[in-house]
């Protein structure tokens, strides 16, 4: 995990590392996480603290201020941008129905019935899991 953000890269996994950063930092902006005007690590700064190149955190960076979730100010830093309402609700409900269809759909390839996919969810809602 970076001391810098609460970011966890998962080295075994198939998305690439520049993917897994941009995902985490735009969770981190919708949630509330980093509030606009937030200042942001240096490139340099975050990728020694998640051991990974330069070249692969500033795609990650490029990436989250073409799709309008950071700017960059030259000498400045880089600062989380204000994020539409709308927009922040959007992203929200698109990643969470994102998720669960992709549960959904492993729960479908083992064989679990609507019903008893629904029951698991309502089982893990309750635990708090």
């Amino acid at each position: 995990m970076s001391d810098l953000l609460p970011i966890e890269i998962d080295e075994n996994s198939r998305v690439p590392i520049y993917d897994q950063i941009e995902s985490q930092v735009k969770t981190l902006i919708i949630s509330g996480i980093l509030p606009a005007g937030n200042p942001l690590p240096s490139i340099r700064k975050l990728a020694t603290s998640l051991s990974c190149s330069v070249i692969t955190t500033r795609r990650a960076y490029q990436n989250l201020e073409h799709q309008g979730y950071i700017n960059t100010l030259q000498g400045k830093g880089t600062y989380v941008a204000e994020i539409n309402m709308n927009k922040q609700h959007e992203q929200k409900e698109k990643a969470v129905i994102d998720a669960l269809s992709r549960a959904a759909n492993l729960g479908k390839s083992y064989q679990y019935s609507d019903e008893e996919l629904v029951q698991l969810f309502s089982t893990i809602l309750k635990e708090g899991k």
